[in-house]
């Protein structure tokens, strides 16, 4: 069986920047292991498979997976997977609706930027810090320490958020996934993801945070629509919008390359 692969770069207009994505077309679903040892091979922050769906009003069911797990949901493989159909399958859409493990996810297209509508996380502040996650994380002072799907620790400025310097090997330990967010100078808010646990030490650029930053900022900001920019070295520019018990998440897609594997 040979089976096509595109690797795109989610989150960026330009090549070498944002999180690269592994997206897999499928026309009926392959074993789960086989799906997770494709994921191991690649070695990208996620792989991402879809497939034809029978549900009515739904496009393609969709899976995501880090090289050690598959994950609930995951923004940049679905921007990627969105621009995937749109650019190189060339479907004649304007919109395309996934069934996730997350629920329906609809991605439209906006001239050359992707909108994703996502769920709304927010997340609630804990009353105790997890203990020696200052040390974990490499950083000095935590505001505050919030949790939803992952754990949300808020710092001071923008600059404590480019500082961090994280030893792995101790957040890998807490069995978390980790955001560090801040004010930003240029945009709203800015952020680290952190997740030795899934495989992933840090991810240039996660959709899915945002499911959780975006309710987070919005409500201390009063601001309904914000930029966000995610400071890892390839970084990432994200558009981001409350609206209501969902979000929006946009950004754009840079294609680099297609392959093909037999298995």
């Amino acid at each position: 069986m040979k089976l096509k692969l595109y690797q795109i770069d989610a989150f960026t207009d330009k090549l070498f920047g944002g999180n690269p994505a592994a997206v897999v077309p499928l026309k009926k679903w392959i074993p789960d292991e086989l799906m997770q040892k494709l994921a191991m091979e690649n070695n990208l922050a996620e792989t991402v498979f879809f497939v034809p769906s029978a549900t009515k009003g739904v496009d393609y069911d969709i899976r995501w997976f880090t090289p050690a797990l598959e994950i609930n949901l995951c923004g940049h493989a679905t921007l990627a997977s969105a621009f995937a159909i749109f650019d190189i399958l060339k479907e004649k859409k304007k919109s395309v609706t996934f069934s996730s493990k997350s629920g329906p996810l609809t991605v439209t297209k906006k001239k050359k930027e992707l909108l994703m509508d996502f769920p709304s996380w927010k997340p609630e502040k804990i009353s105790d810090n997890p203990a020696g996650l200052e040390e974990a994380l490499g950083v000095k002072e935590l505001v505050a320490v919030y949790r939803n799907r992952d754990l949300l620790v808020e710092l001071n400025r923008e600059e404590d958020v480019m500082a961090a310097r994280p030893d792995f090997t101790m957040l890998k330990k807490t069995g978390e996934q980790i955001i560090i967010t801040a004010p930003g100078t240029s945009v709203d808010f800015v952020s680290r993801f952190f997740a030795p646990a899934a495989g992933i030490d840090e991810d240039p650029v996660t959709g899915s945070a945002h499911s959780q930053l975006i309710p987070f900022w919005s409500e201390k900001l009063g601001k309904k629509i914000m930029k966000a920019k995610q400071l890892s070295e390839r970084g990432g520019d994200i558009y981001c919008e409350q609206n209501g018990e969902r979000v929006v998440i946009g950004g754009k897609c840079v294609f680099y390359m297609k392959g093909e594997f037999e298995i």
